[in-house]
């Protein structure tokens, strides 16, 4: 029988972790704009060759990437990004129904921080498609130690993954203000019915934000300097410059150009989202310790 081709686009941090992952059970490429010492790297025209890609690449760079490099040959690709393109306020399954049939693409959500995927951490996430052979494709790809869940509600799923990096840096603030224990939880509490608000609008399922898309991912990327976007947070509550917090971190904080979606979606459609508007608010300069007063008094 022939063994599935598979390939990892992208060789972040993430990208590794689920080339890692996968390699447990199969033989999996792994491709990046710049070469790496990676097991099994190659060429992004062998990568795109493949029945099957996981595609690991910053959320503000997939429709270029897309326009630039990639050709629909009937691959089955799982999408591994979160975040909304700040430039358009689109989701990334509306960019990618522009490249992609809606039958052949699925998108990874929950809590996953790449460095604990990348030591056999026990590990669980959702495989979010409208084709539900798709998930039974993909599903038994992955190791033992993580475990796979179905859901059909993609948007839901692509909006809780995209709010919960705002969310997290309101909590970094919150931490680098030193607010408490109280004031974390309730700020995370208080986003998660935010982010379900944002989501019910565009016809999320409430069932996925007390879930591990939302719930789970939300719990862990707001309560740990693993997170990226908890991280700016940090940096932001210490006077530090957005520019400075970005080179010293080394890395994409989705959180940062999905809020200025947020920003511009809430505006056109009228939806109630306070903490995310204070994160704007400050990630453009606004002093955390007055915002923190304008969010108590609103």
């Amino acid at each position: 029988m022939k063994q599935p081709s598979i390939a990892v686009i992208g060789a972040g941090k993430w990208g590794q972790a689920l080339h890692f992952a996968l390699s447990q059970k199969h033989e999996v490429y792994i491709t990046s704009r710049s070469p790496r010492d990676i097991k099994n790297f190659t060429d992004l025209k062998t990568a795109l060759a493949c029945d099957y890609l996981i595609i690991a690449i910053p959320a503000q760079q997939i429709r270029n990437w897309l326009q630039e490099h990639f050709t629909f040959n009937h691959q089955k690709i799982l999408v591994a990004s979160k975040g909304i393109e700040a430039t358009s306020g689109q989701f990334l399954n509306e960019i990618y129904s522009e490249f992609v049939p809606e039958d052949n693409i699925g998108f990874i959500s929950g809590p996953t921080f790449a460095a604990e995927v990348i030591q056999g951490l026990p590990t669980a996430l959702v495989i979010n498609t409208s084709n539900e052979s798709l998930y039974h494709q993909f599903a038994p790809f992955f190791p033992d130690f993580i475990k796979t869940y179905f859901s059909e509600d993609v948007i839901g799923a692509e909006v809780a993954g995209a709010y919960k990096n705002v969310l997290a840096i309101a909590s970094g603030i919150c931490d680098g203000l030193k607010l408490g224990n109280n004031a974390r939880a309730s700020l995370i509490a208080r986003g998660l019915v935010e982010m379900h608000r944002f989501g019910e609008y565009f016809g999320a399922q409430k069932e996925t934000f007390i879930g591990l898309s939302g719930a789970g991912d939300l719990f862990l990327t707001a309560s740990s300097t693993m997170s990226r976007n908890y991280r700016v947070g940090l940096g932001l509550a210490q006077g530090k410059a957005l520019e400075t917090i970005l080179e010293e971190l080394g890395e994409v904080a989705e959180g940062v150009k999905t809020c200025e979606a947020i920003s511009e979606l809430t505006k056109t459609h009228d939806i109630y989202t306070p903490i995310a508007t204070e994160v704007k608010l400050i990630l453009e300069g606004k002093c955390p310790k007055i915002s923190l007063r304008d969010f108590l008094n609103n």
